[in-house]
Order: structure tokens, then C-alpha cells, then sequence
């Protein structure tokens, strides 16, 4: 049996489609289609039926990928093992990201550094998407991860904190959470007709909500224009809020805790580009928002005592 069409096949239903296949693979789309039929030959069975939304298994082609899945994989975490004890990365690692993500850009960057031969495709979106079929090796999340198809590495937790102008502080007397209810607000959310409330401490709080978005940068940029009072993670808020150019409300009222995970199939024995990413990401992503998460309660606890 030829192992590298097994391995094509395998990784063709991994993906969707037949194209994706090839590009994970970096084989021409015509060579993988060859060697997958020549493989159904060899079998004498049909083992996937292709659409134009990409191949689906027959009966006889998921009785194979089950026996075959685990087999391949072991063959790839062999070649890994050698490859990792010869100290030397290359190929693609595909990300997949939640938007406004802007330190993550940062350490992509320093990761690159580190590992030069190692070319980085990500995508960005919000919903959790499926990493089997989309041919994606990590996926960040933030919040709880509940998904036995996955394995879940937490990363760290953090509080959001809430924001606004000094002169939009200033204007409206926002010295309590109480005069939040007549704040003109920028709310973060994924339903365009969600108007969620703050949580601060045991308080749920909502303003007169101006702006609703689902996208933290967009918020910042209201926010430091003295439009909005909003949320915003600390890695985000720190340094306008070091600068002066942001004030952090109501400090010693702590919003709920975020968490920030990254997730890989657990079917999938991560790879040496995996296990160098998640490494890497372990060791940059503490301290960063550790030191994030001190100025902005430092700044402003700062700020509020002068005030």
C-alpha cells in the first residue's frame, strides 16, 4: 500500500477538500487526486465522494480513515521526533486568531525571529472554528474551553478593565459606578443587538449604550477620543492608561476573569512547529499581560487618587 497516498487521503479528509489537502501538503492539486484514486484501485473500493463542497467518505473510505488515522499519525510523530532532535524548524504552521488581538501580532513577529524558516498563516475570526475540517493546527480562544475533541493549553487569566477619557471623567463627574447609567457607553459584543452589562465586582451595570461592536480596537479608538466609557483588556488599555490618555474607572471593582487558551485536535499529535509555538506563546504571554494587567491597576489606582 502506497503510505504517502494513505497519508494524502488522511489528510484530505482532515481538511474538507481535496485543494486544501494539497496546500497543507504543498503537492500539486492534480498529483494528490491521482494518487488518492490510484489508492481507491489498489483497494478496490471507493473511499471518497467528491462535490463541489469538498469529499465526503463512503462507507468503506471512514472504515479505512479510522484504522489508518492513528498509523499515519505515528509516522508523522516518528519523523517529528528526528526532526526535533536535529534542532532545525521549517514548513507552515496555520493559526487561527480572534480579532483585535494586537499583542498576539507582536509575538507572531518575535516567534518568526526565533524560527525564520517557519512561515505563519493566520486567520482571524470570531467563532471557534473547526480546526479537523479547516486545516488549522492552533487555535487561540479566550474563555472556558469545554470540547473533548480538543486539547486545551491555558495559558493565563486576566480582568478587563473599564475605561474612559480623563475628560470625559471630568465632564460627567463619573465618580461612581452609579453615574455609569447616564454614560454614553461602548459596549464589546458578538449579537449587533446584544447590549450587554458591565459586571463590576457584584454589580451588573449598564450605561446608555452609543456604540456597540465586536472589536476592542474600535472601543479604544472611541474611547480615546472621549466618546465612550467601555471595557477593554488590559494589554489593550495599559498604555493609554500609562500615558494619561486613558483613566481606569473603579479599579478596586474587579470585572470577571478572562481566560486565554490555545487548542489543537486531540486526535493529532502536535507537531515540532506545534510544540514549538506553544512554547513559545507559554513564555511571551505570561509576563506580557501579567505586566499589563499591574499598570493597569497601578495607573489607575493612580489616576483615581488624584482625581
Amino acid at each position: 500500500m502506497d503510505l504517502n497516498a494513505t497519508r494524502m487521503f488522511v489528510t484530505a479528509v482532515q481538511t474538507g477538500t481535496l485543494s486544501a489537502a494539497a496546500a497543507r501538503l504543498n503537492v500539486p492539486l492534480p498529483t494528490l487526486s491521482r494518487r488518492i484514486r490510484r489508492l481507491e484501485r489498489d483497494l478496490r473500493v471507493q473511499l471518497i465522494e467528491r462535490g463541489t463542497r469538498g469529499v465526503t467518505l463512503t462507507r468503506a473510505g471512514m472504515q479505512f480513515y479510522e484504522t489508518t488515522d492513528f498509523g499515519i499519525d505515528s509516522l508523522l510523530k516518528a519523523e517529528d521526533v528526528l526532526r526535533s532532535g536535529q534542532a532545525h524548524y521549517e514548513g507552515v504552521l496555520r493559526l487561527s486568531l480572534p480579532p483585535s488581538f494586537e499583542p498576539w501580532w507582536e509575538m507572531l513577529g518575535d516567534f518568526q525571529e526565533r524560527y525564520p524558516a517557519i512561515k505563519v498563516c493566520v486567520y482571524t475570526s470570531e467563532r471557534n472554528v473547526d480546526l479537523r475540517h479547516e486545516g488549522i493546527d492552533v487555535a487561540l480562544r479566550v474563555g472556558r474551553v469545554v470540547d473533548d475533541s480538543m486539547v486545551a493549553r491555558r495559558l493565563v487569566s486576566y480582568r478587563h478593565v473599564l475605561v474612559a477619557s480623563p475628560s470625559l471623567a471630568e465632564r460627567l463627574d463619573i465618580d461612581s459606578p452609579e453615574a455609569l447609567h447616564s454614560c454614553p457607553c461602548g459596549v464589546w459584543s458578538n449579537q449587533p443587538n446584544d447590549e450587554s452589562s458591565w459586571r463590576l465586582g457584584d454589580q451588573a451595570l449598564r450605561g446608555s449604550v452609543r456604540l456597540v461592536t465586536n472589536d476592542y480596537l474600535h472601543l479604544r479608538i472611541r474611547a480615546l477620543r472621549g466618546e465612550v466609557v467601555t471595557e477593554l483588556p488590559p494589554f489593550l488599555a495599559a498604555d493609554a492608561i500609562r500615558d494619561g490618555t486613558l483613566r481606569a474607572l473603579f479599579p478596586d471593582l474587579v470585572m470577571p476573569l478572562q481566560y486565554i487558551s490555545l487548542v489543537y485536535p486531540s486526535h493529532r499529535h502536535p507537531s515540532s512547529l506545534v510544540k514549538a509555538y506553544l512554547d513559545h506563546c507559554e513564555e511571551y504571554v505570561a509576563s506580557f499581560v501579567g505586566l499589563a494587567n499591574q499598570g493597569a491597576r497601578t495607573s489607575g489606582g493612580e489616576r483615581s487618587s488624584r482625581a
